[in-house]
């Protein structure tokens, strides 16, 4: 595996290989969930990169920035157990400039759910997301679904900036007790982890309602809401896979996301229908 730091080094480094590159960026703390994404491209590039780099522009002031898990020798062998070819692992001074061009998260779909608790961050989000798929230009770049709308404006991005290359969405890997893996979830105490378990249990019972032919968004939301008492809520919000706005279910065309505190820590879920 091959370790680099530099971004002009690994532009010209992937221009001397040949086949197609799989990409996964991350911010490091890996755990099954990004391996499950390193699996994906193993399975289908021939150069498969990985990338290691908390964002700064995407932490807003009084966020963890500081408090990120940073496990470098351990994402390090993690990512060479994993068959990764080349690991990015980049400073901010590599990546950034002074007054930059900028992109922005759009006016709507970037302020809303997570955005509107968070302003400024998929901007912070979509503006590193723009220079990594540029330095390394990727054939896929692989994505997990439990980021939903980290997801999708990403893939506004890519289709409204008309880039080369095939995002790949990958569904969520969970514990044995049903919670979404996340590098945060090393935060929780026993007691917490415990009260996590309300999010994806509030997920499940939205899927079997709507299995059962219940359709209406308030009905569901509100049988949601109360297993997630006493967790404080960011959001529960049924939406169309655009993020649009709706009253029934249309499956095939539907996310269920949640957003929920628990202790200190935020916590994010979803189920695709």
């Amino acid at each position: 595996m091959k370790i680099i730091s530099s971004a002009l080094e690994l532009k010209q480094y992937l221009r001397e290989q040949n086949g197609t590159i799989g990409y996964v960026p991350t911010m490091g703390a890996l755990h099954e969930g990004h391996i499950t994404l390193i699996k994906e491209a193993r399975k289908s590039d021939e150069i498969v990169v990985v990338s290691i780099f908390v964002n700064p522009t995407q932490f807003l002031e009084g966020e963890d920035l500081d408090k990120y898990p940073r496990r470098d020798e351990a994402d390090k062998k993690i990512c060479e157990l994993a068959g990764v070819d080349v690991l990015f692992m980049p400073h901010a001074k590599e990546l950034y400039f002074d007054d930059e061009v900028k992109v922005c998260a759009p006016n709507v779909r970037g302020y809303v759910l997570e955005g509107a608790t968070r302003p400024g961050h998929f901007s912070g989000v979509l503006r590193v997301v723009m220079k990594l798929l540029n330095i390394v230009n990727p054939t896929n770049a692989y994505f997990g679904k439990k980021d939903a709308q980290q997801l999708h404006l990403i893939e506004l991005m890519v289709k409204h900036y008309f880039l080369n290359v095939n995002i790949v969405p990958v569904d969520t890997v969970r514990d044995s007790d049903g919670l979404a893996l996340s590098s945060r979830n090393v935060y929780l105490s026993k007691e917490q982890r415990e009260e996590a378990l309300k999010i994806p249990k509030s997920l499940y019972k939205a899927s079997s309602l709507v299995s059962q032919g219940v359709l209406d968004v308030e009905e569901i939301k509100e049988e949601m809401l109360q297993i997630l008492k006493p967790l404080e809520i960011g959001y529960v919000a049924i939406l169309s896979r655009e993020f649009n706005v709706l009253q029934r279910v249309e499956i095939g065309n539907t996310v269920i996301l949640v957003e929920a505190l628990v202790g200190k820590t935020r916590l994010l879920d979803n189920v695709w229908l």
